[in-house]
């Protein structure tokens, strides 16, 4: 039940990402230029998704279980530091520079553009180094 559920709800996320332009880099990088021809039709679709959001997540954080009984795994830290920050500018700048994040990154490999692939490669070779990084620093 939690392999389908997970699959519908990729599947939805998908279909939303695709429906609300963010697979398009073209659209995203129109809505990342501020100083041009600005496309602000993303900031309507990221407002309608917190708005959307917030209700399950208000719901989720007073739940110590899922609705499928995994146990709820909300982020607790809520402090700023040097981690997350950098992270976020990394995040922005790899966003800026390609078009698209790792969401419609996915969506985009249904494409077969080698774009996508790079992207996607780069990512996953990123993912890996950081969870090196990560080992490191525990011991």
């Amino acid at each position: 039940m939690r392999k389908l559920t997970a699959f519908i709800a990729g599947l939805l996320f998908g279909i939303g990402l695709l429906l609300a332009g963010m697979a398009n880099p073209s659209k995203v990088l129109g809505f990342l230029d501020l100083a041009g021809a600005w496309d602000p039709s993303l900031a309507l679709v990221m407002v309608g998704a917190i708005v959307v959001a917030s209700v399950p997540f208000s719901w989720a954080g007073k739940q110590s279980k899922s609705l499928l009984g995994a146990p709820m795994q909300l982020p607790v830290k809520r402090e700023l530091d040097v981690r997350l920050i950098g992270g976020s500018l990394l995040f922005g700048i790899g966003w800026g520079i390609a078009g698209i994040c790792p969401g419609p990154a996915v969506v985009l490999l249904l494409t077969a553009h080698w774009q996508a692939f790079v992207f996607v490669l780069a990512m996953l070779v990123g993912m890996l180094l950081f969870t090196a990084l990560e080992a490191r620093r525990a011991h």
